[in-house]
C-alpha cells in the first residue's frame, strides 16, 4: 500500500464552524472520499481512500492507494484508524455511497467499524432541494465545480479510472498510479470549495437578518402604478454566485452577503371575517357583521343571521401578503379566497424582529410553490 499526504493552499468560503457541535473545532472535521472499481462492495473492491484534515493551521490531505488488489484491507484499515479520532465528516454524496460501500467492506473483513456515532454532512444531499434554483443541469461535483467557474486538471471519471487502475495493478506504470491519485485529489481539492455551495440553503434554513426596508412605485405589466416594499437581507456567509428567481408575485436576488426581496403591497379595502359567525348578526345596509350583544338593539328587519361567507368587517389599508397565518389579525378579499394579508401598521414598520420573520416566511413561501 501506497500513503501520500501533501497541504492544499486554499481556505474554504464557507464558515465551517457553523456546522459543528459545541464544543467541536475545524480540527474534528474530515472531509472523505474514496474510489472503487465499481458501484457494490460486494462484487468490487476499494483501492484508494482520500481525506482532507486540519492541522498546524493547514488543510492537508492524506491518501492511502492499494498497489494491489490484495491491499483492499489495508487501505481500510489505514481508513478507519485514521478516522479514529475525528467526529464529523464532510462529503459529496457520501450517504448514498461513500459511507455504505465503507460499511459494507468493513463487514465483509469483520471489522467493528461504523459511522453511527459520527456527524457529518452530504454536500450533495443538502444542496439537492436547490438545485432548479441554481440552474444547475445535475449535481455532479465536476458540474457543480463548474458552476463555480473551477477548473480541473484531471480529465477522468470515477468510471473511466477504473480500467485505468487494472492497467496499474498489472503494469505498475508510474503515469497511471499518478492519473488515479490526481483524480482523487482533485475531488477532495474540489470538496473544500464546492462546500461554499451551503451558503445557498442557509438563505432558507437559518434565520434572516433584514437590514433596511423601503417602499417603491412601480409600473406593472399592465402599467398600472402599484407599490412595493423592499427589504435588504444580510446573510452569514457569501454566496460563490449570484442567485435570482421569482415566486408568489415576489422576486428574490442575491450576491455574495447582500441579498434583496421586493414583495407586493397593497393600498384596498379587504374584509376580516369573525370566525365565531353564530354570535354576529350581518348588517345588509351597512355591509358589515357585528356581534349580537350591540346587534340585538338594531331593527329585525335590518338585520339577518351572519353566515361564514358574510360575518366580517371591512377596513381600508395598506396590506401585505402571506401565504399562511404568522401575523394576525388576517384579512381576505372574500371568503373563500386563498389569499391571505395582513396589515402594514406603523408599529409593524417600526418591528425589526417582526420583518426578519417576515422576510424568512417568503423566503420558505417562494420556495415551497416558487413558479420558475
Amino acid at each position: 500500500m501506497k500513503t501520500i499526504s501533501s497541504v492544499f493552499d486554499i481556505v474554504p468560503s464557507y464558515p465551517l464552524e457553523e456546522l459543528l457541535s459545541e464544543g467541536q473545532t475545524k480540527e474534528d472535521i474530515l472531509f472523505v472520499d474514496i474510489e472503487t472499481t465499481g458501484l457494490t462492495a460486494r462484487n468490487s473492491s476499494l483501492y484508494l481512500a482520500g481525506c482532507i484534515f486540519f492541522k498546524e493551521e493547514k488543510w492537508q490531505y492524506i491518501q492511502w492507494l492499494a498497489e494491489t488488489y490484495d491491499e483492499e484491507l489495508q487501505v481500510l484499515t489505514a481508513f478507519f484508524e485514521f478516522l479514529h479520532g475525528y467526529r464529523f465528516l464532510i462529503h459529496y454524496n457520501g450517504n448514498r455511497f461513500d459511507l455504505p460501500y465503507l460499511e459494507q467492506k468493513a463487514q465483509q473483513y469483520s471489522m467493528p467499524y461504523s459511522f453511527a456515532d459520527i456527524d457529518g454532512v452530504d454536500i450533495y444531499r443538502r444542496i439537492l432541494p436547490y438545485r432548479d434554483i441554481l440552474g444547475l443541469p445535475d449535481l455532479k461535483q465536476r458540474t457543480v465545480e463548474e458552476f463555480l467557474g473551477l477548473e480541473r486538471e484531471d480529465p477522468y471519471t470515477g468510471g473511466q479510472l477504473i480500467s485505468r487502475y487494472h492497467d496499474y495493478v498489472c503494469e505498475k506504470d508510474p503515469q497511471y498510479e499518478a492519473e488515479l491519485l490526481k483524480h482523487n485529489a482533485d475531488d477532495l481539492y474540489g470538496m473544500l470549495q464546492v462546500v461554499g455551495m451551503l451558503s445557498y440553503p442557509d438563505i432558507f434554513l437559518k434565520p434572516v437578518r433584514v437590514m433596511k426596508v423601503h417602499a417603491n412605485y412601480f409600473n406593472d405589466v399592465n402599467k398600472k402604478r402599484s407599490q412595493e416594499i423592499i427589504l435588504k437581507l444580510r446573510f452569514g456567509s457569501p454566496l460563490p454566485k449570484p442567485v435570482s428567481f421569482r415566486a408568489l408575485g415576489c422576486y428574490f436576488s442575491a450576491e455574495g452577503i447582500d441579498g434583496s426581496l421586493k414583495v407586493p403591497l397593497y393600498e384596498e379595502e379587504l374584509k376580516f371575517f369573525y370566525a365565531n359567525y353564530r354570535d354576529y348578526y350581518y348588517l345588509p345596509a351597512e355591509d358589515m357583521a357585528m356581534h349580537k350583544a350591540i346587534a340585538g338593539f338594531v331593527d329585525k328587519e335590518h338585520r339577518v343571521q351572519a353566515t361564514a361567507a358574510n360575518c366580517y368587517t371591512r377596513k381600508k389599508s395598506l396590506y401585505l401578503p402571506q401565504w399562511d397565518v404568522l401575523f394576525t389579525p388576517f384579512f381576505k378579499r372574500e371568503y373563500r379566497s386563498r389569499d391571505l394579508f395582513f396589515e402594514l401598521t406603523d408599529e409593524f414598520k417600526k418591528s425589526r424582529s417582526g420583518f426578519n420573520m417576515y422576510a424568512e416566511h417568503i423566503l420558505s413561501s417562494m420556495f415551497q410553490y416558487r413558479d420558475e
